[in-house]
């Protein structure tokens, strides 16, 4: 009897979902097997939200942004229904054996992963495939939308020179990574930031403004800052260490209410970070400095060459191990082959930028100031 298979995309939007959908899809329909689609995430699986996956429904997406199923950001075991906080696991345990499904195919990045370990360790056949703008899941050399993005961040930040070059200024440009530098910095040394802040490294801003000046008195009188919009200084980094420490010593229910009250407190001084930036080096390079926030447009539009090769390459191989019956993992990109690595070695970790990072070492030897 022929496998039945679903797909879900899950998180945020990434440039690529379609692509691996397709390949996914195409995949599994020559292999004979049935495609079923979920809408929304993992609420299309507590609201059994389907749709039939066949060949006229993939023709012409592998080139379409976003994702023809939709996507969302809720979690199986907290899920709102009718405003309340639900616990929907085994609505979506049942709907799975309901459809007769031999596997679930998961599209997502950190979050996803975490979620579809818990349907695994619910004894459902699950293989997923990383993807975010990001590139910070674990495991795996590349994620699906990550170099599309690289592309069009690089690209703004290729636009703003001119502007900065002409009005003598600090243009600051703020790319997407809340806890993970590798956009920012792939960006910012492919479109030749002379700052470039990341999550991994706080930054002093009178060491950014001391390069700032410095390229002054050689005659250069405006200077790029690529800057992630999880990077942050030295003093609120060392704020935050405190505060995630002193959560993760917590004894009593009040100690651990008081610590997670001040994490909150100190990510939404946070907000607004670039900006305090901005104020804080044009009062110490005496120039004029602008904020451009790159925002959802990272996530959007045609995915690249490399972007719809990684999601087909990844989404072939995940028919390919449901054929062979091997469940519970996520296909992960390894150079120009696929690892099947299981989820559990995946669900919460992060892939942040080493400090030692090659790219790293080659932004510094280029003279780009990292902030430290």
């Amino acid at each position: 009897m022929a496998k039945r298979i679903g797909i879900i995309t899950a998180g945020g939007d990434s440039p690529g979902l379609n692509a691996a959908i397709r390949g996914v899809g195409k995949a599994a329909l020559d292999s004979d097997m049935e495609v079923i689609g979920f809408r929304d995430g993992f609420r299309g699986l507590a609201e059994n939200l389907k749709i039939k996956l066949d060949k006229r429904a993939l023709a012409g997406i592998l080139t379409i942004g976003g994702t023809i199923l939709g996507t969302g950001r809720d979690k199986p075991h907290r899920m709102e229904v009718d405003g309340q906080m639900v616990d929907m696991t085994e609505t979506i345990v049942r709907n799975y054996q309901k459809e007769k499904l031999d596997a679930l195919v998961c599209i997502g990045g950190g979050g996803t992963h975490k979620n579809a370990l818990r349907l695994v360790e619910k004894g459902l056949n699950i293989v997923t495939l990383p993807k975010t703008i990001d590139n910070d899941v674990a495991n795996t050399d590349a994620t699906i939308g990550f170099d599309t993005a690289l592309g069009i961040a690089t690209e703004a930040i290729d636009r703003l020179h001119s502007t900065a070059h002409s009005h003598h200024r600090i243009i600051i440009a703020e790319v997407m990574g809340h806890r993970a530098g590798w956009l920012t910095l792939g960006a910012g040394i492919a479109g030749g930031a002379d700052v470039i802040l990341i999550p991994e490294i706080p930054y002093d801003v009178s060491a950014i403004a001391s390069a700032i000046r410095l390229r002054s008195k050689h005659g250069t009188n405006f200077s790029i800052v690529a800057v992630a919009e999880g990077a942050m200084s030295k003093d609120d980094a060392a704020a935050f260490a405190t505060a995630a420490k002193r959560k993760e010593n917590a004894k009593t229910k009040t100690e651990k209410q008081r610590a997670k009250t001040e994490l909150t407190v100190l990510t939404a001084r946070h907000s607004g970070n670039t900006l305090r930036l901005s104020k804080q080096l044009e009062e110490l390079t005496h120039l004029e400095a602008r904020v451009s926030i790159l925002g959802y447009v990272q996530r959007g539009g045609t995915p690249s060459a490399a972007d719809r090769l990684l999601a087909t390459r990844l989404g072939t191989m995940a028919v390919e191990l449901i054929n062979d019956k091997v469940f519970g993992v996520m296909v992960a990109a390894r150079g120009d082959m696929t690892k099947p690595i299981p989820i559990a070695e995946v669900a919460g970790r992060l892939k942040q930028v080493p400090t030692g990072h090659p790219w790293i070492e080659s932004a510094r030897r280029v003279g780009t100031s990292l902030g430290d």
